[in-house]
């Protein structure tokens, strides 16, 4: 059996980028039902956290597993779950992109302390400030 560890960051925003998970605790509920849905999946979620428009999570992705797979298990999942919880009195949609990039080995520290950070770090920056920042850093173009 061949050994594999390639952890992933993604992060992906609620559809236009609408603040529906706008508490702690609702995030929490949110955060928790992804883990243990993506667990059954055989999906290894290092670590989850976000904000009131957006989600981060590093995964660690199995040998079958590629990254536009786990995000619509993911994705579609949660969003099935939320709406059938009635959490909002809206529909929740979780918008079609996202993003994704590697994460070395010896990095995954630095990325689960800035995940676990996401209320903090948003006192202070907004989600697109944040996504502006990931382009640069990491050397994406911006496409359209």
């Amino acid at each position: 059996m061949p050994f594999v560890k390639v952890y992933i960051h993604f992060v992906w925003a609620t559809k236009n980028h609408h603040g529906m998970l706008l508490t702690q605790a609702i995030r929490h509920q949110v955060w928790q039902h992804i883990r243990e849905n993506a667990k059954e999946k055989n999906i290894f979620i290092d670590f989850i956290n976000g904000y009131s428009d957006h989600c981060h999570c590093l995964v660690s992705l199995g040998i079958d597993q590629t990254m536009s797979k786990v995000m619509h298990l993911i994705k579609g999942e949660s969003s099935f779950w939320i709406n059938k919880q009635n959490l909002f009195n809206e529909k929740f949609e979780w918008q079609d992109e996202y993003f994704a990039v590697s994460v070395g080995t010896s990095a995954v520290n630095k990325v689960r302390e800035y995940i676990k950070n996401q209320e903090e770090h948003h006192k202070r920056k907004t989600f697109q400030e944040e996504y502006d920042e990931f382009i640069i850093k990491y050397g994406f173009q911006k496409f359209g």
